[in-house]
């Protein structure tokens, strides 16, 4: 939705995933999630193709964005659900259009949001990140856990 707050986007559209999957296992656990690259104040998902991935690392480059995944992880009987999201804070290293070809090189960043994932060669991108690491990767799996020991 337009103007729609990265933390609600997220948490929306992890719902909505997990809403739709509930039913066919009603006794079971589900979970669903989103994440996002957002760059104040864009949105940058999957790119469409490989020029736009440049683009998106182009914008990143040199600068600090904030990684949203959203989750709901829910069970329809006994009825249970948990809703939330996680921020994580990364830095880009400045890169220079070589750099940028080098990466894209090493990586499918078509299926990435942002067009780039911190275990496949974020070292050569990434300067540093505050917050989850496994969130930047798309699921705050510590968090998980932690959840399910009150389901």
């Amino acid at each position: 939705m337009p103007g729609e707050a990265p933390e609600a986007l997220v948490q929306r559209l992890a719902a909505l995933k997990a809403d739709t999957v509930a039913p066919q296992y009603p006794d079971q656990i589900v979970l669903g999630s989103d994440t996002i690259v957002y760059l104040h104040p864009e949105i940058l998902g999957k790119p469409a193709d490989l020029n736009q991935a440049r683009s998106y690392l182009r914008a990143l480059s040199g600068k600090t964005h904030h990684v949203y995944t959203g989750v709901c992880m829910l069970r329809l009987r006994p009825a249970w659900r948990q809703v939330w999201h996680t921020v994580t804070t990364v830095t880009f290293r400045s890169l220079d259009d070589d750099d940028i070809e080098n990466y894209l090189q090493l990586t499918q960043p078509l299926d990435k949001a942002g067009a780039y994932a911190i275990q496949e060669h974020g070292e050569l991108i990434i300067d540093g990140i505050c917050g989850l690491r496994s969130n930047v990767i798309g699921l705050p799996i510590e968090e998980i856990i932690e959840q399910l020991k009150h389901a």
